[in-house]
């Protein structure tokens, strides 16, 4: 039998068992990789003169994928199969390592041994184990901060030392240039690592910078004629922490995004693996200039495509759900652009502050009950199904004393954000004067104002299933920050709000109506007091 049989006999794949092996190596099943490369024109399949990386090698299924549609592509050009395997594992189909394990891996899959020039190597041109699969030493440049030049890792963290791993990637810290020079790439694709991990070990073991979108970068600076990756979605909703805005807005106003695959839970492409807010797959076409993007939207079981324009918003997200999409339009005639204005928007509710002091997610031993030094009403969630409170003096309290004797509520910063999540917002509680919070919550209607009636319309309202719905349209993670309630339109708060006045006043319909109350559940809450 043939040894490139191989190659082009594998049935079962093992590839499609294979495990994670940490959080930033997410591997690709060969079903998505397929699909992914399917959003490339059929002409470069054809084409014996372009070059391809992956720059972001795990199993090596891109490369292998990639491989296989090239011995097809150019079967009449190279008529001689060995001839044809062995020009393009030779001048077209390159990888970078993101550890050296997975680097023997891609080697294995895409050339049949662990050794480019090994015995049983597929290619027989290859003069060293390499071949164009590398994974070269890489260090991280500190500066004088003990941060990374290139991908802002913390030294403390990422030194290396005991069992610390150094994650430096040699395509974003550009190691891989002195293997491949100053080579051209055509086609840059992959699935990166969306973030920094050093695992359970050190201080920051919780701490997790995103970093894919430092892979975006390095291959938009190589200029390739098409980019394409698979990423977390957050960032088109403005709410990946550690992406900064300058590169959302630089991504969203380039003219170059031509498709978009978007699937709002990970879980529908990576078995037991759950990204919050869901990941995306793109197209980067570096010869398009407009703004418009073939949008395919996938949640549900259900998939909605549609044309859209990336920069609609200014370059700051985009309603990545259409019929989302459309309800915002709805709201918007009511108040054109409110959403701009956080004046003109519920934004202007949600405070920016914090009451700060000794005022943490602890109890740090306050009272239990009141007394003539512990006087103010102090409010800690002990569960994600009720509030608690005890006692605390002023001098606890470190800033915005304003606060204290005004009418206002308080809800959690943090709550859900999983696939799974039909609240979105964790119980909103009336903050009576003479009461504070703990820096589980953010603080609304401080500023504005209430009465106690006010301030429980403002809860109803909170607790409708449309106000949550305009809430989850930007609310991708668990963080609830001011940014969040961006979309949500204010209302008049002499009265209290129920859905159905809601869903007449901005005309929607009932296939709208039906959407959301199928996707956000009834606010219902079990109360506990632990002090009792």
């Amino acid at each position: 039998m043939s040894k490139f049989n191989n190659f082009k006999n594998y049935n079962p794949d093992i590839l499609e068992t294979i495990a994670n092996l940490s959080n930033d190596e997410v591997f690709t099943p060969p079903k998505l990789a397929n699909e992914i490369l399917n959003l490339l024109p059929e002409e470069v399949w054809s084409n014996p003169n372009l070059t391809f990386l992956d720059p972001a090698v795990k199993t090596g299924i891109f490369l292998r994928e990639i491989t296989s549609r090239l011995i097809d592509g150019l079967a009449d050009q190279i008529p001689d199969l060995q001839e044809r395997v062995n020009h393009i594992l030779t001048k077209q189909v390159f990888g970078i390592g993101i550890t050296e394990l997975t680097t023997l891996m891609a080697r294995r899959t895409v050339y049949c041994s662990t050794t480019a020039n090994g015995e049983f190597s597929i290619c027989t041109e290859f003069d060293d184990e390499k071949g164009n699969i590398i994974f070269p030493d890489t260090e991280h440049t500190w500066d004088k901060n003990g941060r990374c030049e290139f991908c802002g890792a913390n030294r403390s963290s990422y030194g290396g030392g005991g069992n610390r791993e150094n994650y430096a990637y040699p395509f974003i810290h550009d190691n891989f240039k002195k293997e491949f020079g100053n080579m051209k790439f055509d086609v840059i694709i992959g699935n990166p690592p969306y973030q920094l991990s050093v695992g359970n070990t050190g201080a920051n073991a919780s701490y997790a910078p995103a970093i894919y979108h430092l892979f975006v970068d390095k291959a938009i600076e190589l200029n390739p004629k098409y980019i394409t990756m698979i990423i977390p979605s957050k960032w088109m909703t403005d709410s990946a922490e550690g992406i900064p805005k300058s590169w959302i807005n630089k991504m969203l106003t380039s003219e170059k995004i031509e498709k978009v695959h978007d699937f709002e839970d990970s879980n529908e492409i990576f078995r037991d693996v759950g990204i919050a807010g869901g990941v995306n797959y793109f197209l980067w076409n570096n010869d398009k200039n407009k703004y418009e993007c073939e949008y395919t939207y996938k949640s549900d079981g259900k998939v909605r495509k549609r044309l859209i324009k990336m920069n609609e918003f200014d370059g700051n997200f985009i309603i990545r759900n259409p019929i989302a999409h459309g309800i915002f339009h709805k709201v918007n005639k009511h108040s054109e652009n409110y959403y701009k204005d956080k004046k003109n928007n519920f934004q202007n509710f949600v405070a920016t502050y914090g009451l700060g002091g000794d005022l943490s997610t602890s109890w740090r031993g306050y009272s239990k009950s009141r007394n003539k030094d512990n006087n103010i009403k102090y409010y800690v969630s002990k569960t994600t199904n009720g509030v608690s409170h005890g006692w605390v003096s002023e001098k606890n309290i470190g800033r915005n004393l304003h606060v204290i004797n005004k009418h206002k509520i308080f809800i959690p910063r943090i709550y859900g954000g999983g696939s799974g999540d039909k609240k979105i917002l964790g119980k909103a509680i009336y903050g009576e004067p003479n009461s504070v919070a703990s820096s589980t919550y953010a603080i609304i209607g401080a500023d504005n104002n209430l009465t106690k009636e006010s301030a429980m319309n403002v809860i109803s309202y909170i607790e409708s299933k449309f106000f949550r719905f305009m809430v989850k349209i930007l609310k991708t993670t668990p963080s609830a920050t001011q940014r969040v309630y961006q979309l949500v339109p204010l209302q008049d708060f002499s009265k209290s709000w129920t859905d159905e006045e809601l869903y007449k006043k901005y005309k929607l319909t009932q296939e709208e109506i039906d959407y959301i109350e199928e996707n956000i559940d009834e606010m219902k809450w079990g109360v506990t007091n632990i002090w009792q």
